[in-house]
């Protein structure tokens, strides 16, 4: 899996943080003031990119965290076949099989956006 670590004091609201072996985009990120015997703890609020579900995460903040690299990608939808389409996509020419979002409406010869980490793909 394509990731890497950062200190768990470096993230921000809108960027990506593995929660349970899941990627997540944090929604939101607070921190609570060293006490007398501890460090200073850092609450992340966040939504699973594929998945949709909520993760939340209480760490200290000089812990370290696994962050996912996503990558945005463009490509073109070449055919719709119920809730499938495929998409080749713009840099490389390959051709991916994608399955159709409900609440987007797509159409052949559409130019899209979508989220790539190794397998797992969503479009934007």
């Amino acid at each position: 899996m394509a990731k890497q670590q950062t200190e768990v004091r470096d993230l921000q609201e809108g960027s990506y943080v593995m929660i349970d072996d899941a990627a997540c985009k944090i929604n939101s990120y607070s921190t609570a003031k060293p006490g007398k015997h501890g460090s200073a703890k850092a609450r992340v609020e966040a939504e699973g990119v594929f998945d949709g579900k909520k993760r939340s995460l209480s760490q200290p903040v000089d812990a370290k965290i696994w962050v996912p690299i996503i990558e945005r990608k463009q490509g073109q939808v070449v055919s719709v076949d119920g809730s499938d389409m495929q998409v080749m996509d713009l840099e490389t020419y390959e051709t991916i099989t994608m399955r159709v979002p409900e609440d987007k409406d797509v159409s052949p010869d559409e130019n899209i956006e979508y989220l790539e980490m190794e397998d797992q793909r969503k479009i934007v």
